[in-house]
C-alpha cells in the first residue's frame, strides 16, 4: 500500500498512522489500469490523505512568547483548516476560493482583500513543501519518488488573531509526513512551522501559535532564553484542559479595522532594550505562572481578574485600535473578563454563568462580533 510507505520503520500500523500523524480521514484510491482482451483490473492502491490544525486562542501571557517569556494556549475546534493530499503524476497545488485571481468587479476585488488580504494559502502550502525537503535533505531522510496533488480549505476567520496561517501550514506538514512516512520529533514541529513563516515568507510570527497547533488541547509554555539558547526550543507542559473555568471567545466579522500589531514597534523597542516593554514582558510571564497554579489548585476565583491585567498592561504600551478597546469593554461590562486571543480582532475570557454569556452575545453582537464557547476536547 504505497500511500503508507516507510511507516515500517516507525513501527506504525495503518491505524497508527491516524494517531502519530494525526490524520483525521485516510481514503483508499484504487487506479485501474486496462489489461489484455479489453479488461479492467486494479493497478495500485494509493491513499487521501485528510489531515486538519485546528485555531487556536492564548489564554495568558501573550505577547511574550516571542520575548523569552511565558504563555498558557488551547486549541478552538469550533474551527480548522483541513489539507487533502493524494499522489499524482506531479505535484500540482490547487487554488482554494482565497487564492482566486479573477473577479467581476472592483469592487469584488476591494472585497476579497478585504476578507483575505493580498494573499491566499497557496504561498503557505509551497513554502511548508520546500521546508519540508530541505529539512529531510539536511537530516538524510530520503523520500521516495512519489508525487502528489495537495489542497486546502479553512474556515479559521481571517485577520482576528486566531492562528489561521499557522493552521494551514500544520495541516500540511501533517500530510507531508504521512504521506511519506516521515517523523519529525513533536518538539522540533513548531520550530519548522514557525520558519516556514518567518524564514521563508518574511511574515514575523513566534512559536506560541505552533506550539499549541502541533500538541493540541491546553499547554503551558515557558520560553526561557536560556532554554531556547540552549536546545533552540522552550519547555512545554500538557495540562488538562477540564481544569478550565468556563471560557468564551468573541471575534470580529465586519474586519472594518487592522489589528493593533501593525501599529506598534514592539519588537524594535524591546530589542533597544526600552523598560517599559521589557517589565511588560516580564509582567505577563509572571501572570502566566499565576494563572498555571490557579489552574493546578483547581482554584478559579483569581483567574478573570488575571486575564483582565493581561489587557491592561498591553495597553499601556500598546496602540489599540477603537473596535478592538469597544469589544474588549463591552465584555466586561457583562460581568466576564476579556483580553485578545492573539494580535487582536478576537478576544477571551472568563464569564461567571449563563446569563453572563447570553449578555455577551447580546452586547457584542450589537457590534458586529459573534460569540461562541470554544470546543478544547475532541467530541
Amino acid at each position: 500500500m504505497r500511500g503508507v510507505r516507510g511507516l515500517g520503520d516507525a513501527g506504525l500500523t495503518v491505524s497508527g498512522v491516524l494517531a502519530h500523524y494525526r490524520v483525521t480521514a485516510v481514503t483508499a484510491l484504487v487506479y485501474r489500469c486496462r489489461l489484455s482482451g479489453g479488461r479492467f483490473g486494479v493497478a495500485e492502491l494509493a491513499m487521501i490523505i485528510r489531515t486538519k490544525a485546528f485555531a487556536r486562542a492564548g489564554l495568558v501571557g501573550n505577547p511574550s512568547d516571542g520575548y523569552f517569556g511565558k504563555t498558557i494556549s488551547f486549541i478552538v475546534r469550533n474551527f480548522a483548516a483541513e489539507v487533502v493530499l493524494y499522489e499524482s503524476p506531479e505535484v500540482e497545488i490547487l487554488p482554494n476560493t482565497r487564492d482566486q485571481s479573477t473577479f467581476s468587479s472592483l469592487a469584488a476585488l476591494a472585497e476579497d482583500v478585504r476578507k483575505f488580504g493580498y494573499y491566499g494559502g497557496i504561498r503557505l502550502l509551497k513554502a511548508t513543501i520546500k521546508t519540508f525537503h530541505d529539512y529531510c535533505q539536511e537530516h538524510g531522510i530520503l523520500l521516495d519518488n512519489r508525487n502528489f496533488t495537495i489542497r486546502y480549505q479553512t474556515n479559521i476567520p481571517s485577520q482576528v488573531g486566531m492562528a489561521g496561517s499557522s493552521a494551514i501550514i500544520t495541516a500540511c506538514l501533517r500530510a507531508l509526513l504521512a504521506f511519506y512516512g516521515v517523523t519529525i520529533p513533536r518538539f522540533i514541529q513548531p520550530n519548522l512551522i514557525l520558519s516556514v513563516e518567518t524564514q521563508h515568507l518574511g511574515i514575523p510570527a513566534g512559536l506560541q501559535d505552533r506550539v499549541i497547533q502541533v500538541h493540541e488541547g491546553l499547554v503551558y509554555m515557558d520560553f526561557n532564553r536560556a532554554f531556547m539558547e540552549r536546545q533552540g526550543y522552550g519547555r512545554y507542559e500538557e495540562m488538562d484542559p477540564k481544569l478550565l473555568p468556563f471560557l468564551y471567545l468573541a471575534y470580529r466579522t465586519d474586519l472594518a479595522e487592522g489589528t493593533e500589531v501593525f501599529h506598534n514597534d514592539i519588537r524594535g523597542r524591546f530589542n533597544r532594550g526600552e523598560p517599559a516593554v521589557v517589565e511588560a514582558m516580564k509582567f505577563w510571564a509572571e501572570l502566566t505562572d499565576q494563572v498555571k497554579e490557579c489552574l493546578l489548585r483547581k482554584d478559579g476565583s483569581r483567574i478573570p481578574a488575571l486575564l483582565n491585567q493581561n489587557f491592561d498592561k498591553r495597553r499601556e504600551i500598546y496602540n489599540i485600535s477603537e473596535g478592538n478597546l469597544r469589544m474588549v469593554e463591552i465584555a466586561r461590562s457583562t460581568g466576564a473578563s476579556a483580553k485578545f486571543t492573539g494580535s487582536g480582532g478576537a478576544i477571551v475570557g472568563t464569564y461567571p454563568d449563563e446569563r453572563a454569556f447570553e449578555l455577551l452575545k447580546v452586547g457584542l453582537g450589537a457590534i458586529g462580533v459573534e460569540v461562541i464557547k470554544p470546543i478544547i476536547l475532541p467530541e
